[in-house]
């Protein structure tokens, strides 16, 4: 049998197929953050992936990083998120909810006016931000005082306690691509001293709170957390990323997760060390691999034992048929970049299945 298509035991459940959906943001919420039918119909077309992950959601009021990202912290957020999960249920689909603080990348104009927070007081220099009043600067973020912190836990918890009530089969804690809890993690954006800052354990340790904490929601086994050890998007670095990758995929062996997400490129390709072969090295659960994998190469690998699923991307956003496609060996619709972040169904709902050629 094509390995992509055995089923796989994920935590709690099993997944009819291992092509899963990666999270990517599209911005198609309302200018509330209100998830809404167009998002809706989006995932439902996808409902073939064993499972879609579904886009970086904010799990507190007043992070925004992304103009008209949606949110899992208002009624009507839950309200809005419960029609998709109902739909993609509806379809056979399982839908897991990235969560999500912004961290350092959010801006002031997104946040009615207020200063972004992070580990360090240190701005994200290799972008600009998409904002209501075009692409601007990223600012200096405020650094957070320890006390804070557990604010920050307890809202993740909350916001897993509303996925909860939202439908969702799970959830999965962005720890990746510069966001608040990978700015703790790596190095060169954490430059705290004390219980949060220096060794892989301290810098390592609000993330593990959160999982802690949303753990007691769902149970570890349908929590997933996403990594990018090695990728540089949002000016981000780390000294060590081997070292700090076993050290993180051992720690996490004791939680007992849904899965380990882990991005093993670099965006911009300045670093290009091999990440995956020593966390499957050292990480005893499901790994999901992502970011550049072909169907050929994802086969192989999980032929392999190198890993256990791949998330796939941009393929899946361009392809809402993508596991058909790659069964029939089906030519693959492209992408259209121009229209990733825009609003409304174009290039969003309206790449043809094979159905519709």
């Amino acid at each position: 049998m094509i390995p992509l298509f055995t089923p796989l035991k994920l935590g709690a459940f099993t997944v009819p197929n291992r092509i899963f959906m990666a999270p990517l943001t599209r911005c198609r919420a309302d200018a509330e953050h209100i998830p809404n039918a167009l998002m809706t119909e989006y995932y439902v077309q996808r409902a073939s992936a064993g499972l879609i992950i579904a886009e970086a959601t904010m799990a507190i009021e007043g992070n925004s990083a992304f103009w008209m990202e949606p949110g899992i912290y208002s009624a009507n957020q839950i309200a809005g998120w419960k029609q998709t999960t109902d739909a993609v249920h509806t379809a056979g689909g399982r839908i897991f909810l990235q969560i999500w603080h912004g961290g350092r990348a959010c801006h002031p104009l997104l946040n009615d006016g207020a200063q972004p927070v992070a580990p360090s007081s240190i701005a994200i220099t290799n972008d600009e931000v998409h904002t209501p009043e075009g692409k601007k600067p990223y600012v200096i973020p405020r650094e957070l005082s320890d006390d804070e912190l557990p604010g920050i836990v307890a809202g993740f918890k909350k916001a897993a306690e509303n996925a909860k009530a939202a439908g969702f089969d799970g959830i999965e804690i962005h720890g990746a691509n510069g966001y608040l809890l990978d700015e703790f993690l790596r190095d060169g954006a954490n430059k705290r001293t004390g219980p949060y800052g220096g060794s892989f354990e301290n810098r390592a340790r609000l993330m593990l709170e959160v999982l802690e904490a949303v753990s007691l929601v769902w149970g570890s086994e349908r929590v997933g957390l996403r990594i990018s050890p090695l990728n540089s998007y949002n000016s981000m670095m780390d000294s060590d990323p081997i070292g700090l990758s076993i050290w993180l995929s051992t720690r996490l062996n004791k939680l007992h997760l849904a899965y380990l997400h882990v991005m093993r490129s670099d965006f911009f390709q300045q670093q290009t060390d091999d990440v995956m072969t020593p966390i499957r090295r050292h990480y005893k659960g499901v790994l999901i691999g992502n970011m550049g994998y072909t169907a050929e190469e994802a086969n192989r690998d999980i032929a392999a034992g190198k890993i256990d699923a791949v998330a796939f991307g941009v393929s899946f956003l361009a392809n809402p048929d993508l596991p058909a496609r790659i069964e029939t060996g089906a030519a693959l619709n492209q992408p259209i970049p121009a229209t990733f972040y825009t609003f409304g169904p174009e290039g969003y709902t309206d790449y043809p299945t094979l159905n519709a050629l």
